[in-house]
Order: structure tokens, then sequence, then C-alpha cells
């Protein structure tokens, strides 16, 4: 599912115009990124949290050269689902195999 799909569900479950539901997902993921980019945690009850993950310092391959290389200490965007929405995907989908 695309963002343009998601505008599109919501603009017609809700029967508003697919440019201000637009406007209404992007300002959300603005918030969300500028949040998580100012170093803050956004938790949404019932439906997960994004959080901020430490990547710890480690040492990596450069295969094409065949050198070590030190990949530096550094933070990433995470998304923690809540329990019910686990639960849910976990009951209401068929496993893909």
């Amino acid at each position: 599912m695309t963002k343009a799909d998601i505008v599109a569900k919501i603009s017609e479950k809700k029967g508003l115009e697919k440019i201000d539901v637009q406007a209404v997902v992007e300002a959300f993921m603005d918030e969300v990124k500028n949040s998580l980019e100012s170093g803050d945690n956004v938790y949404l009850r019932g439906f997960g949290s994004f959080i901020i993950k430490t990547r710890a310092e480690k040492t990596g391959r450069n295969i094409s050269k065949n050198t070590t290389i030190k990949i530096p200490a550094h933070n990433i965007p995470a998304f923690k689902p809540a329990k019910v929405f686990v639960e849910g995907v976990k009951t209401k989908t068929e496993v893909a195999v």
C-alpha cells in the first residue's frame, strides 16, 4: 500500500477531499520525522511507537579493497508495533510460505 492508496481510502471512508487528506497525512509524517530528528520518540497508543535506536560502533569490511573499516555508532529510526496491532496481524493474515 502506498501513500496515495492510504489517502484514497481515508478520503473514501470519511467523505473528505483527497487534497485535504493528503495534506493531513503529509503533516503527520513530517511531525513524526521532526520529532525523531530532534531526539523525541512518538507514542501512538493502540498503534505503536516510532523510536530512536542506537547502533553500536562496529568493524566492517570493504570487500572490493579487502580492508577493514570502522562503522561509527549511529542512531536509526525504528517502529515498534503495539501488542494489539501485533495480535491483529497474527490472527487476521495467512502465513506466507
